[in-house]
């Protein structure tokens, strides 16, 4: 495999602590050094990346990522959304299980590695069913889903009701040290609903999702596992509550994590004043003081990733009505840009926390050998220009569908390189200035 060098960037890594002008050395996959910074000889190159300007991280690593295959190959592919995941900066996705059929099996796992292999674009990580068929009602087989290749366990889409079974799906995770991903959601309460359930929600005339509706459920999920001492991952929390939960739990030694998607730390249940589908997703859009929440919980640690939830839909479904619409946007060509935006410029996170949010916490999460630059690790690494201003265009990116609600949006920071194992698999080539 080729030879590596990058050279003169603002090199971040949460995991030793670097944040400095270096260079990067890389051979035969994996990082060789980091902290020549131009003065070291490093023997023979095949390719010098000039980084001035550019901050180089860890490969950004999504915990969250729908692919939708099998079964829903119209709104997205294994090779379209990973190639949506390259131009977003992120090496390693996790997918997440509600397919059609559910990844719920051995065979079912397999058959995303091989489809991911065959893509050759970036790492594919599996989550899989922590029931079978995501119906809530049987225990998956963890124990032959880890043997597999699964990395954590899921029934996204919808919570585990049984609150027994639940308990079962914590300790029987906790045997293989593998974190159960909770959609925290009580049915009954958002029944219906199509966005926050708040005075928009009243004066537009739509049915609502109350707050607690997540908070309800994410206080049952932390208390089974302290009871049990599973590993909880709150997924896409959205409300001022449900932090508070959170950090209280983790204050207590509980094992709790959480993720934030950029749009809940970015719009709130005001976009939906113009009915657009595209502003409609599960958990919904809340209150600018759920916003500011998220934003605390990220700056204190609370909520320790920026995770993106993509969920691709074709163009058809997102056009019919607000009511009829499917949830769900895309995430993954947006994420650096909100987050260096709405972030990193205002002064709320540095650098050091974004790429610990964006890639070494979520892969510590998930146990995979991956968000650090340390000698010996695979040479999975992400350039950003901080300085980019461009406009986004869904039409222009690499997901096969388009259901972005920040069309038009002017952004501040993106990829320019994806590096996946030493092998470069993404160049930015025509930046798009705004």
């Amino acid at each position: 495999m080729p030879t590596l060098l990058i050279r003169g960037g603002r090199v971040v890594d949460p995991s030793q602590g670097i944040d400095r002008i270096d260079d990067v050395l890389v051979r035969d996959g994996h990082v060789v050094a980091v902290g020549h910074a131009g003065t070291q000889p490093v023997g023979r190159v095949d390719e010098t990346i000039d980084a001035t300007g550019l901050v180089v991280t860890p490969g950004l690593v999504d915990m969250h990522v729908h692919l939708r295959e099998p079964g829903r190959e119209e709104d997205e592919t294994i090779e379209t959304g990973t190639r949506a995941a390259l131009a977003g900066g992120f090496t390693s996705v996790a997918c997440i299980p509600n397919t059609e059929p559910p990844i719920d099996s051995q065979a079912a796992v397999e058959f995303i590695h091989q489809k991911a292999a065959r893509a050759d674009t970036c790492n594919v990580f599996v989550v899989a069913c922590a029931s079978r068929g995501r119906e809530g009602k049987e225990l998956a087989e963890i124990g032959q889903l880890v043997e597999a290749g699964a990395v954590a366990f899921s029934d996204d889409g919808a919570p585990v009701y049984d609150a027994e079974l639940m308990r079962r799906v914590f300790e029987y995770c906790r045997m293989f040290d593998k974190p159960f991903l909770a959609h925290e959601e009580v049915l009954e309460l958002t029944a219906g609903g199509v966005m926050h359930e708040g005075l928009v929600s009243l004066v537009l005339g739509l049915k609502g999702m109350p707050a607690a509706g997540e908070e309800v459920m994410i206080g049952r999920d932390i208390a089974l596992a302290e009871v049990t001492g599973g590993r909880l991952h709150v997924m896409h929390v959205s409300t001022a509550g449900g932090v508070a939960l959170i950090r209280a739990a983790k204050a207590r030694g509980i094992r709790v994590t959480a993720e934030a998607c950029p749009h809940h730390f970015t719009l709130t249940d005001e976009s939906l004043r113009g009915f657009d589908s595209n502003f409609k997703m599960s958990p919904p859009l809340r209150t600018a003081a759920d916003v500011e929440a998220i934003i605390a919980g990220l700056v204190d640690g609370t909520i320790a990733c920026i995770a993106t939830d993509h969920a691709p839909h074709a163009l058809e479904k997102k056009m019919l009505e607000l009511d009829r619409a499917p949830f769900g946007i895309l995430g993954l060509e947006t994420a650096v840009g909100l987050a260096v935006t709405r972030l990193v410029e205002p002064g709320r996170i540095g650098w050091p926390r974004l790429v610990a949010a964006m890639s070494t916490l979520p892969a510590e999460i998930l146990g995979i050998n991956r968000g650090t630059l340390r000698p010996g690790a695979v040479a999975d690494i992400t350039l950003i220009d901080p300085l980019l201003s461009w406009r986004v265009d869904p039409r222009a990116f690499a997901s096969k569908s388009s259901n972005s609600p920040f069309h038009g949006w002017t952004l501040q920071g993106r990829a320019v390189a994806t590096i996946v194992a030493g092998r470069v698999k993404y160049r930015l080539q025509e930046p798009a200035v705004a």
